[in-house]
């Protein structure tokens, strides 16, 4: 009778008939499949009279998902019902039916479901509450299961660490094939002052926003932030105020460990680089051969990342005892220049001193010493590499091909040679699922990678983004954050991010600061740990008019690529109205399709639902996306092209070692990767003093290095240094642990 009055009302109706054998946990089982497919929209559960001497009724009809409970009779639904909730409960036919003709009366209203596929805390603001770290614990967050149950994802799919964070299978994204891609949003911002503009907060802020106050699906993806600046002098990168990614303790410090592996596996390359220098130079061939290929059983047999390596050398032999000593040779001698290895240690922490080192003074080296550095973990080229994968298989071939050295005979060598590609990727197995968090107001978040913004990409990972845009559908938004500036972050997602992923972008959010455009226009230096001067407190239209010249910049960057621009300007307590307003009016003169002022940090997703509602509106303009060149291109003119267009330079100046470096990597077959430029974040130029838009400057590239396994060449525009060191007065003096609540003090 079911399935015919489904089939005449126009409802696909399947009945699933299990044996009178089933036992209880039989029937839970396929009653949770029917939960988690998304394709099912509700579930009647029918059970024999005579089942409740076998089987726990009640247990099996409270295990069907509440919003899947057609007839209603799960304690939830029921309760709900009874006590009048009708906005947050399934309800059954007959009562429905009945509300229904009381309805007609004119007697009464009944409430609708509420849209948007996450139920949002409400967000109470206390001025009383002044700290980063105050705000957060005054917001119980939601447990992480049921955060992950309401954005869409499977309870298989989801790997618990602890109550508040979760990694997301891989395998969700083959589940959502067929799921329309959601709207996708990156914000970016002026040239910013040392102090930073508030790009996390304005992400955090605007979801908050699209989620809580426009009833529309939204997520954030955001960096892992590192060690090295949490303890250093920046503090953490959760976001800030009442826009904020929840518990920050959790976020800033160890996370899902991602970072540690990034660390175990960039440092297992390197020890496998000088052990095999080592034995090279210690052994003679057959010793290595013999070694490398060990008796087994009596026999020999090449690993399967061997025989990758003789296919490389163009010798299709797999039976160790067929090679001729000149293969044997070629074989067991990588014979690495120790001039050109371009592999470092890492770790993540700020630390001056190991920015140049020698290795090898134990006796036991027996001589074999070099110079070598540190480079801080999210430096790391696997870095790069975890957030511009597109799967496991892709990751595993990008660690494969990472270049560490190169040989006497100018031939690259990479972690493949080496074979210690697929250890690399069984240490990262875990670090590729991206991480799941939530907001002060309960929003979703995906934590993962964090890349150097910049000597890499400055983007969070590709698989967050491509696994957000499916769970928030068509009419959903992934509000996403590029590292620095547009002139660095902005144009890296485009160029690079978006090439390897293939996702084409509808909106940019160009966050700017009164501060900020005031430095640009002439204003005094800006220093972390020093009070504004008072020309940053004070209302001074004349000087922020004559910074907006870098916001103008900005906006045009953003339009090379075909994307349209709203601009946030992220508003202080000591920016006066008239200057806010004059802010948005060039802002739109300039180009942008809409600017608005924001007051999230101190108001939440309210502050930024202006910022919403204009992003709304221009993802749905027409968009033209490209990328800024071809990467066919010669190298020195991709790198041109970038300078001229973006950073505003007359031409570029390639130095000896980085023309060296374009005719080696051209020889090497790299000439058709991307660009990745490495320079000062503070200024367009390459010089950190030159603020506003520079013009009348050569761009020197004083060298150029190559991560062929993220797939990028990265410039070297004047001096990199790729580890932090501390201040004189790092955070860490201010954090600590309360050893009877177990708080985190001084964080933020």
């Amino acid at each position: 009778m079911k399935l015919k009055a489904a089939a005449e009302i126009g409802i696909s109706a399947v009945h699933v008939k299990l044996p009178r054998t089933a036992t209880e946990n039989e029937v839970m089982h396929r009653v949770m499949e029917v939960n988690e497919d998304s394709k099912i929209h509700g579930l009647i559960v029918q059970l024999p009279l005579d089942s409740v001497h076998t089987i726990n009724t009640e247990r099996i009809i409270n295990s069907v998902a509440p919003e899947k409970d057609v007839d209603g009779l799960t304690s939830i639904n029921a309760g709900k019902l009874a006590r009048g909730d009708l906005g947050d409960c399934f309800i059954p036919c007959t009562p429905n039916g009945c509300m229904e003709l009381i309805k007609q009366t004119g007697e009464t209203n009944t409430s609708r479901f509420r849209s948007g596929f996450c139920h949002c805390n409400s967000l109470f603001v206390h001025f009383s509450l002044y700290s980063d770290v105050t705000i957060s614990r005054s917001c119980v967050p939601k447990p992480i299961e049921c955060l992950a149950k309401e954005v869409g994802l499977f309870s298989d799919e989801v790997e618990l660490y602890g109550r508040t964070k979760a990694k997301v299978q891989l395998k969700t994204i083959d589940r959502l094939q067929a799921q329309p891609d959601g709207k996708y949003v990156v914000v970016t911002g002026i040239t910013p002052t040392p102090l930073g503009e508030g790009k996390s907060t304005t992400t955090v802020g605007l979801v908050q926003a699209l989620g809580a106050h426009l009833k529309l699906n939204a997520f954030a993806c955001v960096r892992q932030p590192s060690q090295g600046p949490t303890f250093g002098i920046k503090g953490g990168a959760a976001g800030g105020g009442y826009s904020q990614v929840i518990p920050m303790e959790e976020f800033n410090l160890h996370l899902t460990g991602d970072i540690h592996a990034i660390t175990a596996a960039n440092n297992l390359v390197a020890a496998a680089i000088d052990a095999r220098m080592f034995h090279e130079a210690t052994q003679s061939d057959k010793a290595l051969f013999n070694r490398l290929v060990p008796l087994t059983e009596g026999q020999r047999k090449f690993s399967p990342v061997q025989i990758s390596r003789l296919e490389k050398l163009g010798i299709k032999k797999t039976d160790p005892s067929m090679l001729t000593e000149e293969e044997i040779t070629r074989f067991v001698r990588l014979d690495i220049d120790p001039e050109s290895i371009t592999w470092q240690r890492v770790l993540d922490t700020n630390d001056r001193f190991l920015r140049k080192i020698t290795i090898g003074q134990s006796p036991t080296e027996k001589g074999f010493t070099r110079t070598a550095q540190f480079d801080i973990t999210v430096a790391s080229e696997i870095m790069a590499v975890l957030a511009l994968t597109t799967s496991l298989a892709d990751m595993k071939e990008r660690l494969a091909k990472m270049v560490v050295a190169t040989s006497r005979s100018g031939q690259p060598v990479t972690t493949e040679d080496l074979g210690v590609c697929g250890a690399l990727t069984v240490l990262m197995r875990d670090a590729i699922k991206p991480n799941l968090m939530q907001t002060l107001e309960g929003n979703p978040v995906f934590v993962h990678a964090g890349p150097f913004a910049n000597i890499a990409h400055g983007n969070s990972s590709i698989l967050a983004d491509k696994i957000a845009l499916k769970l928030v559908g068509p009419q959903g938004f992934v509000v996403t954050e590029a590292g620095f500036g547009a002139d660095i972050g902005m144009e890296k997602f485009f160029n690079i991010k978006c090439r390897n992923s293939g996702l084409k972008p509808h909106v940019v959010v160009l966050v700017a600061t009164v501060r900020a455009l005031k430095m640009h226009g002439g204003g005094p230096t800006v220093t972390a740990g020093t009070p504004l001067a008072k020309e940053y407190i004070e209302e001074n239209l004349v000087l922020l008019e004559a910074g907006c010249s870098n916001m103008r910049k900005q906006v045009e960057n953003a339009q090379l690529f075909g994307v349209p621009v709203v601009v946030a300007v992220n508003a202080f307590k000591t920016d006066t109205k008239a200057e806010l307003d004059l802010i948005c009016k060039l802002a739109k003169e300039a180009g942008a399709f809409d600017a608005v002022h924001c007051s999230h940090w101190a108001d939440g997703g309210a502050g930024a639902a202006d910022l919403a509602r204009a992003v709304q509106k221009a993802a749905d303009l027409p968009n033209s996306f490209k990328f800024l060149y071809d990467v066919e291109l010669p190298i020195v003119d991709k790198i041109r092209i970038i300078a001229q267009k973006i950073y505003g330079a007359d031409d570029i100046e390639l130095l000896p070692e980085a023309q060296h470096k374009v005719e080696l990597y051209s020889k090497q077959g790299f000439a058709s990767l991307p660009i990745c430029m490495a320079k000062t974040h503070l200024s367009l130029s390459h010089d950190a003093e030159k603020k506003g838009v520079p013009t009348g400057f050569v761009l020197p590239i004083r060298d150029i290095r190559a991560s062929v396994g993220a797939g990028f060449l990265y410039p070297l525009v004047g001096t990199m240094p790729t580890i932090p060191g501390l201040p004189t007065r790092p955070c860490f003096y201010d954090i600590d642990l309360d050893t009877e609540s177990g708080e985190v003090h001084g964080l933020f």
